[in-house]
């Protein structure tokens, strides 16, 4: 089984006027400004799926500011959930900052969504403010056993849209402040398991924490494969496609050159992904 654990949809009234977003919602403005930023919906990405061997999605929205937009776009992860049963989860997603993240998370989970994401703070990083913030959220998500998904990127090299100004040490004291959750820390964590190698602290620190693979082929060559097996280990690596900006069959010809054997890809593209959604009992795949 194929699943897919990082991707966006957006319903039709923010893909046919994606304009009438921008002036109250910077990060928004950020990321799809440009034409060329792919926004998609429930049916495409199913279509999708079908095309490239895909059994299976993770879809989520996007960390508005405006509550009224991101409830919107929350009902619209819900209604994509039952709409294709069997083929999405979803993941209720929203700007902690906001002072009714926390309702909006309640809501999202009794809704049937499968856990929180992708969460980011595209404008200040992952600082003392954010990190605090999100402590409501994360007692949700702990009570519940559900997974809590991340924006993170490396801090160095090409800048990019959406690339943030976190630090490791910002990524490293959030996974510290919350041991007991399933963390999923997008766009391989930004590197931060390279730090396994340190005797102390660091591993017993990322014990809940997965990294998805979003965005890889743009980001690192094959080798980062190798490098978080070895470091992460393997059964903390997730597919993620990040789509629709790169679609799945590109992932998955990587891993043919990787050097990976067949079980370890099974692992990354979905029995990985498998145990931790049925770890929170939904859904049953």
């Amino acid at each position: 089984m194929k699943i897919d654990f990082h991707t966006h949809i957006f319903p039709g009234k923010i893909r046919d006027n994606r304009e009438k977003y921008f002036h109250s919602e910077p990060e928004f403005t950020l990321l799809y400004d440009s034409p060329k930023s792919k926004i998609s919906g429930a049916a495409e990405i199913v279509e999708t799926m079908d095309e490239q061997g895909v059994d299976f999605s993770v879809v989520f929205g996007f960390p508005w500011k405006n509550p009224e937009v991101y409830k919107m776009h929350n009902d619209y992860i819900m209604e994509a959930v039952e709409r294709y049963p069997g083929r999405l989860a979803g993941f209720g997603c929203f700007d902690v900052i906001d002072d009714g993240s926390a309702v909006e998370a309640e809501r999202c989970i009794e809704g049937g969504l499968a856990g929180i994401g992708e969460l980011a703070f595209y404008g200040s990083g992952i600082d003392r403010e954010s990190i605090e913030r999100l402590e409501p959220v994360m007692e949700i998500c702990l009570k519940k056993n559900l997974p809590v998904l991340i924006h993170t990127n490396e801090p160095v090299g090409h800048k990019y849209p959406g690339k943030t100004s976190n630090t490791l040490k910002q990524i490293y004291s959030m996974v510290r402040r919350y041991p007991e959750n399933i963390i999923v820390l997008a766009h391989w964590g930004g590197g931060i398991f390279f730090f396994s190698t340190l005797k102390k602290e660091v591993k017993e620190s990322l014990e809940n924490v997965y990294f998805d693979t979003a965005a890889s082929p743009f980001l690192y060559d094959i080798d980062i494969y190798k490098y978080a097996k070895k470091l992460a280990g393997i059964d903390k690596i997730l597919f993620g496609s990040d789509f629709p900006l790169i679609k799945p069959a590109r992932y998955f010809k990587e891993l043919e050159n990787t050097g990976l054997s067949q079980n370890d890809i099974d692992k990354i593209c979905g029995l990985n992904a498998k145990r931790l959604l049925e770890q929170g009992g939904r859904p049953k795949l």
